[in-house]
C-alpha cells in the first residue's frame, strides 16, 4: 500500500500571503493614508469586488489591454429558466466601481462635492513580475460631483496633487518626481487620435506586436508603451500639446499655477496619456528614481491618475466630472523598503513567562488585565524551560515578566528590559503605567 505524501497545495500564481512580520508596514501605509486624506475632507467608500462586466467595458474601454485580456470573468448563473445570465468580473481598478456607486446611490442629488477614498485588492491577469501581481491592493481616492459643485475647477486637480506630495512625504518616500500632462477635452482626443493614426500608418510595422494592435485599436496606448524598442519612434509622433483647445490649455495652465503657489514641484511629460478611455485634461504620475530606491526595475511608477470628466455619462448617470489616482500599494510598499524608510515591527509591550504550568492560570489573568489597559501582551506556558521563555520573549516584546510563586503571592513581579538589560521589582497595580513610563 503506498504511503505517499500528497504535494502541499500553495497560494495561486500571482497571489501571496502578508505574514504577520510584513503587515505592520502596510498597515502603517493605509492609516497614513486614512490620516492624510481625513484632513482634505476625503470619506471612505467600499464598493464590491465584482461588478457587471459591463461597467469596466464601457468605463475603461473595451480595447483597453486590462478589458481585452487581463480581467477575471465568469458567466453567473441564471436564477431562473427566464433570467439571462449576467457577466461578472472581478474589480480591476475601482475607479468605475465608485462612480456607478455615485450614479446608483444618487449622490449628485445633494448638489455637494463628494471626496471619496477606498482601500482594498484589485485583480488583473497578467504576467506576474516583482511589484506586479494579480491580485494586487490599492489605495485610490476619487472626487466628483455636480459641476455646480465646483468639480470642473483646476483647484481640485492641484489639491488632489498636493495631498498626494504630502502623502509620500509622510511616509518617507524620497525622490519622488510628480509627471503630468494634459490629454485635452474627449474633442481635443478625437482629433490628437486621427492625427496619431495616421502618423503610425506609415511606422506601424517597426513596432512591437503590441503596439502594432494598439496603433489600430487605441493609438494612445502606444505613447504609453514600455517597450524600449519603440522609444525612438514613439518620440517623432506628433504631441497632444499642439491639439489641446483654448479651454483646455488655459484648465492646464491653471493646474499648474496652484501647483507652483504651494510649492509642489513637477515635471511636465507629454508622452504621458494613461490610455484609458475615461481619462480627460489632467492625467499624472509619481515616480520614483529607476534602479535608484524604487526596488521597481524600470517600472517606476508608484500612483498615477488623471480627470474623467464624462465617466458618469458614459455609465448612463449625470454630467459630473471627476478626478482621481489610484497608489499601487504592493509598489509603494516595495519603495519605502527599498530606500529604508521601514521602521522595524513594533514590539509588544510585555511577554509573561511562568515558571512552572501552575503558574498559567495567573499568568493569562494577568496578561487580561494589562491588554485591558492597553497593552499588547503575549503568555508564554509554564511547561517551557526559562532560557526558551527569555529567547521567545526577547524577540517578541521588549519586557519579560516572570511569573513563579513568589510573584503570585506577594503581587510583586520581577521584570526585566531587554534594551538596558535592568531587572527590577514592580508592584502588579503599577505595571501598565510603568511600561508606559519605559516606552
Amino acid at each position: 500500500m503506498s504511503s505517499s505524501k500528497k504535494p502541499a497545495i500553495k497560494a495561486v500564481r500571482g497571489t501571496r500571503d502578508l505574514l504577520p512580520d510584513q503587515t505592520p508596514l502596510w498597515n502603517h501605509v493605509e492609516a497614513t493614508a486614512r490620516a492624510v486624506f481625513s484632513r482634505y475632507g476625503f470619506g471612505e467608500i467600499r464598493t464590491p469586488i465584482f461588478e457587471a462586466t459591463e461597467l469596466f467595458a464601457r468605463g475603461v474601454g473595451e480595447e483597453t489591454d486590462i478589458v481585452s485580456k487581463e480581467m477575471f470573468t465568469w458567466e453567473d448563473r441564471a436564477r431562473a429558466a427566464s433570467e439571462k445570465a449576467q457577466s461578472l468580473t472581478l474589480r480591476p481598478e475601482s475607479t468605475a466601481g465608485t462612480v456607478r456607486a455615485y450614479i446608483e446611490h444618487k449622490l449628485d442629488q445633494t448638489g455637494a462635492l463628494q471626496k471619496l477614498y477606498y482601500i482594498g485588492p484589485q485583480f488583473r491577469r497578467e504576467r506576474p513580475q516583482r511589484g506586479r501581481y494579480r491580485q494586487f491592493w490599492q489605495i485610490g481616492a476619487e472626487v466628483i460631483g455636480p459641476p455646480s459643485s465646483g468639480s470642473e475647477s483646476p483647484l481640485r486637480d492641484a489639491e488632489i496633487l498636493e495631498m498626494l506630495a504630502a502623502y509620500l512625504n509622510e511616509l518617507g518616500i524620497t525622490n519622488w518626481t510628480l509627471q503630468l500632462n494634459s490629454v485635452g477635452s474627449s474633442e481635443d482626443r478625437a482629433r490628437y487620435n486621427a492625427a496619431l493614426r495616421e502618423a503610425l500608418a506609415p511606422i506601424k510595422e517597426k513596432l512591437t506586436p503590441d503596439n502594432q494592435r494598439r496603433a489600430e485599436t487605441n493609438p494612445l496606448r502606444v505613447l504609453d508603451s514600455k517597450d524600449e524598442s519603440d522609444q525612438a519612434l514613439i518620440a517623432a509622433l506628433p504631441k497632444i500639446a499642439d491639439f489641446l483647445s483654448p479651454d483646455s490649455r488655459s484648465h492646464f495652465d491653471a493646474v499648474l499655477a496652484a501647483l507652483d503657489a504651494c510649492k509642489v514641484p513637477y515635471t511636465i511629460n507629454p508622452r504621458l496619456v494613461r490610455g484609458l478611455d475615461y481619462y480627460t485634461r489632467t492625467t499624472f504620475e509619481f515616480t520614483v528614481p529607476s534602479g535608484d530606491a524604487s526596488g521597481l526595475g524600470t517600472q517606476n511608477a508608484i500612483l498615477g491618475g488623471g480627470r474623467y470628466d464624462g465617466l458618469s455619462e458614459m455609465l448612463g448617470g449625470p454630467r459630473a466630472p471627476g478626478i482621481g489616482f489610484a497608489i499601487g500599494e504592493d509598489r509603494l510598499i516595495l519603495t519605502l523598503q527599498a530606500q529604508q524608510q521601514a521602521a522595524s515591527p513594533k514590539k509588544l509591550d510585555a511577554y509573561i513567562a511562568p515558571l512552572s504550568p501552575a503558574q498559567n492560570p495567573a499568568a493569562l489573568a494577568l496578561a487580561r488585565d494589562l491588554r485591558a489597559q492597553g497593552l499588547s501582551v503575549e503568555v508564554g506556558d509554564g511547561t517551557f524551560k526559562l532560557r526558551k521563555s527569555f529567547d521567545i520573549a526577547d524577540s517578541l516584546a521588549r519586557h519579560i515578566i516572570l511569573l513563579g510563586e513568589d510573584e503570585v503571592a506577594s503581587n510583586i513581579l520581577t521584570v526585566k528590559t531587554f534594551a538596558t538589560g535592568e531587572q527590577v521589582k514592580i508592584p502588579r497595580h503599577s505595571l501598565a503605567e510603568a511600561f508606559r513610563e519605559k516606552a
